[in-house]
Formats: C-alpha cells, sequence, structure tokens
C-alpha cells in the first residue's frame, strides 16, 4: 500500500511545492503551456469530459449497477463497494477546495484574470468518476477483452478531458498532473477495498437470502 501511495503523494508535494514558492518547475509549467494552448471548439469539448454533469452521471450509472448485481447475488454487504465509490467522489471536493484556496494560483492568459486554479478540479473530476466506475465494474466482468477494453476507455476518456483542460487554457499543465496524483491516491484506496471484497467473495460461496418459502 505504501508502494502505491508513495510516488503519487511525493509528486504531489514536489509540485505543490513549486506551484505555492513559485519555484523553477513553475516557469517551466507556464512555457509548456505556451506552447500547447490552442483554444478551439474540440479542445474545449474534450475539457467538458471533466464536468460534473457528464462524468457524475457515468459514475451514478456504475454505483447503481454494483449495487443492483451484489444485491440480486445475495452478497454480504453488497453496499460496500459501490459506498466507497461514492465517499472516493465526495472527497474531490473536499480535497480540492481548500488546496485551490491555500496555493491560490493564477489561470493562464486564455481564461479571465482570477486565482484557485491548483489543482485542476475538472481533471480530479474525471479521474476519480472514471476512474471508480472502473474498478468497480471489473471485478464483475468476465471476458480479459472486455476488461482491458473498460481499462483503456477509462484512459482514453482521462487523458482526453486532460489534454483539453490544457489545450483550451482552463489549466497550466501542472495543475492536471497534481489532480492525477490525487485522483491515484483515492483510486489506490478504492482499488484496495474492492480487491479485497472480490477476495472474500472468491474464498467462499456467498450467503444468499433466505426467505418465505
Amino acid at each position: 500500500m505504501v508502494l502505491l501511495l508513495g510516488p503519487p503523494v511525493l509528486l504531489f508535494a514536489l509540485i505543490t511545492w513549486q506551484v505555492v514558492a513559485d519555484g523553477p518547475l513553475v516557469d517551466l509549467d507556464e512555457r509548456l503551456s505556451e506552447d500547447l494552448i490552442r483554444p478551439d471548439r474540440p479542445s474545449e469539448l474534450l475539457a467538458d469530459l471533466g464536468n460534473i454533469q457528464v462524468a457524475l452521471p457515468v459514475l451514478a450509472l456504475a454505483l447503481a449497477y454494483v449495487a443492483l448485481h451484489g444485491r440480486a447475488r445475495g452478497r454480504d454487504r453488497w453496499w460496500l463497494p459501490p459506498l466507497a465509490g461514492a465517499v472516493a467522489m465526495a472527497l474531490v471536493p473536499a480535497l480540492v477546495a481548500p488546496l485551490k484556496e491555500w496555493t491560490d494560483r493564477p489561470g493562464t492568459p486564455a481564461v479571465p484574470p482570477a486565482v484557485g486554479y491548483y489543482p485542476s478540479g475538472h481533471t480530479a473530476t474525471a479521474v476519480v468518476a472514471y476512474g471508480a466506475a472502473t474498478l468497480l465494474l471489473l471485478p464483475l466482468l468476465r471476458s480479459p477483452a472486455v476488461r482491458r477494453g473498460l481499462v483503456v476507455l477509462c484512459g482514453v476518456l482521462v487523458l482526453a478531458a486532460s489534454y483539453g483542460l490544457v489545450r483550451r487554457g482552463y489549466h497550466w499543465p501542472l495543475d492536471v498532473v497534481a489532480s492525477w496524483c490525487l485522483g491515484a491516491v483515492l483510486l489506490t484506496g478504492l482499488w484496495r477495498l474492492v480487491s479485497r471484497s472480490s477476495r472474500r467473495r472468491s474464498a467462499g460461496t456467498p450467503r444468499l437470502r433466505t426467505g418465505p418459502s
């Protein structure tokens, strides 16, 4: 667990320190942003993949399906994986909002003058929403090809949203990378819970509910 959490936590700490101290990484970040920003309609559409109006319904459908599937199979604590997924998503604004206020980072030249752009809430939303949906659905899929396809789709959605946010100029690249780190930490915790639940189910026959005959 420590080995999985260590790299994203350390990278996030490094980036945050550089943003707060206006270090050399920030200068590099701003130069990179100048080369990448090309505001256009496609980049705006890709950035919208991180909107809560788009990402949250996807997660909600996955949570509902996992809950109904577990309850229909009569599994013990069928509610725990979907509840954990919902908690992971709820932690995104709980973590991002204070960090935005504390770091007080200004936006790129492509957006109106303002502060509070670090880290990227849209990126964190995309990472956790699509990532949590993928982690919760994977144990229910039997086909290796379908499982791989779901993982690839998740990666494509997250990268597309991240690229759109930077390309459109809604966020600096470091804002996005920092949110990848935050999302990785939240998803690691969710993955540990889901994997333990799956191991418990595979260790024995699930207890079925009994009712009147």
